[in-house]
């Protein structure tokens, strides 16, 4: 089931991250799906790394640096999913 709880906190991350960052984004779903991932695991991180990993109630803070790490990665990945997208289309 953690699984499955990753995926989907996942897939709603990226989302939001794309719906954030200005401009159309040209990488896929599965790959923002992924970045989403990497996003919460790095965002839980940085939060443990400040000693706000857990907080009674809803984690604002945790949820937070697990949506900003989500957002450059999205955006990362998508220049670099671009830059390699652009180098097939020419050939390269």
């Amino acid at each position: 089931m953690g699984w499955l709880w990753a995926i989907i906190v996942g897939f709603v991350l990226g989302l939001i991250a794309k719906a954030v960052i200005p401009g159309k984004q040209h990488s896929p779903l599965w790959l923002t799906t992924i970045c989403g991932m990497l996003g919460a695991i790095v965002g839980n991180a940085v939060a443990r790394a400040l000693g706000v990993e857990t907080t009674r109630g809803i984690d604002w803070s945790r949820h937070a640096f697990q949506l900003i790490a989500a957002i450059i990665i999205v955006f990362a990945v998508d220049m670099l999913y671009m830059a390699t997208l652009g180098k097939r289309r020419q050939g390269a």
